[in-house]
């Protein structure tokens, strides 16, 4: 895979690693604080400059798909993905409630090829999600992406699992990052995922639904592993929180950019 993003030329650099021919999503949560001082924007300006982040740098790849709470598959959300490549099989991501300079934090996915999640033992199966129809049905896209580029990740993302775990709910009006880690997973069929959160994503980034279906069927979907997607058997495994801050339906659906850019 990583042979994959080599190949394209730098010419696409800035598609590939910022979607800019993508709208922009704002995040639904405002954070409490206060205004950032000259000092700070002072400090931000010289660490941007003299500091080195390779790890930062190693993103190479945006992913937007939902992910839902493991146990309460009716509380779900967009999720950005922005993922680096650390081999042919293992990639990680830290994902966020939107794809602008104030997205938060929500959590990271971690994802392996089906070769290593086949010798994982049972216990830690149950914990992962296959990806196999998110990539058929669409659900998964990398906005930006040129069609044959997306088309050759997804070949590949369709023979991987991911675990997930979400740190900042903003999705529950959390607007600092209160209560515990939460396990999410990712959809398996067809009349899971809410309809107008689905059509609201792709309205906004300027997809269609039915021709990335199309355009896919040609990629085999393998069968998933039965000890993954363990909420699908009755195994949900879920850290309990003593806050009383989960689970409830968020007050306002997550909003229309108000400074969208035409899709290219």
């Amino acid at each position: 895979m990583r042979q994959l993003f080599q190949s394209i030329s730098l010419t696409l650099a800035c598609t590939l690693l910022w979607a800019c021919t993508a709208t922009d999503t704002k995040s639904p949560m405002q954070t409490p604080g206060r205004p950032e001082s000259a000092n700070t924007r002072l400090l931000e300006a010289g660490a941007a400059t003299l500091q080195s982040k390779p790890p930062i740098d190693a993103i190479n790849a945006y992913l937007d798909g939902f992910h839902f709470y493991n146990g309460h598959p009716d509380v779900q959300m967009e999720a950005h993905h922005y993922c680096s490549i650390l081999n042919e099989d293992v990639i990680q991501c830290v994902i966020f409630d939107g794809n602008t300079k104030d997205a938060k934090i929500m959590g990271v996915e971690y994802i392996m090829d089906e070769k290593l999640f086949a010798s994982l033992p049972a216990k830690e199966k149950a914990m992962w999600h296959s990806h196999g129809y998110e990539v058929s049905s669409g659900q998964l896209i990398a906005p930006g992406l040129p069609a044959a580029a997306e088309h050759a990740l997804m070949e590949r993302l369709a023979h991987t699992y991911g675990k997930t775990w979400h740190t900042w709910h903003t999705d529950q009006d959390k607007a600092l990052p209160v209560g515990v880690p939460q396990l999410m997973m990712g959809f398996t069929a067809d009349g899971q995922a809410e309809r107008a959160m689905v059509e609201q994503r792709n309205r906004r980034l300027g997809e269609d639904a039915a021709k990335t279906r199309a355009e896919r069927a040609d990629i085999r979907i393998p069968e998933a592993d039965p000890q993954a997607d363990g909420w699908q058997h009755g195994n949900v495994i879920q850290i309990s929180d003593p806050t009383g801050a989960h689970i409830h339906r968020p007050t306002s659906a997550t909003p229309e950019a108000t400074n969208s850019r035409s899709s290219q």
